[in-house]
């Protein structure tokens, strides 16, 4: 399974609801990255990403998006075979 690596805040709860889904289709770790307690940690996020919102997923070194972009994801059948992928 790809390893997979969250951009998050404390209070966020579209990370909460990534972190469900991501649980549910069989993810046991992810690599959270607080990005309210470094500001650096947000520059970086926002270099990379071109977003400045939480929370930004990224699947391997896949980009995926926020909370929205990986439901959708899902819902098109995407998400599995990308967390998947050898």
């Amino acid at each position: 399974m790809q390893t997979v690596k969250m951009y998050t805040t404390a209070v966020c709860p579209y990370c909460v609801r990534a972190k469900q889904l991501l649980k549910s289709r069989g993810v046991d770790q992810i690599e959270e990255v607080r990005v309210d307690t470094d500001p650096q940690v947000r520059e970086h996020m926002m270099a990379i990403t071109g977003r400045r919102t939480v929370p930004q997923i990224f699947i391997g070194s896949t980009h995926v998006g926020g909370c929205d972009d990986l439901m959708a994801l899902d819902a098109q059948g995407g998400l599995l075979p990308l967390l998947n992928a050898p």
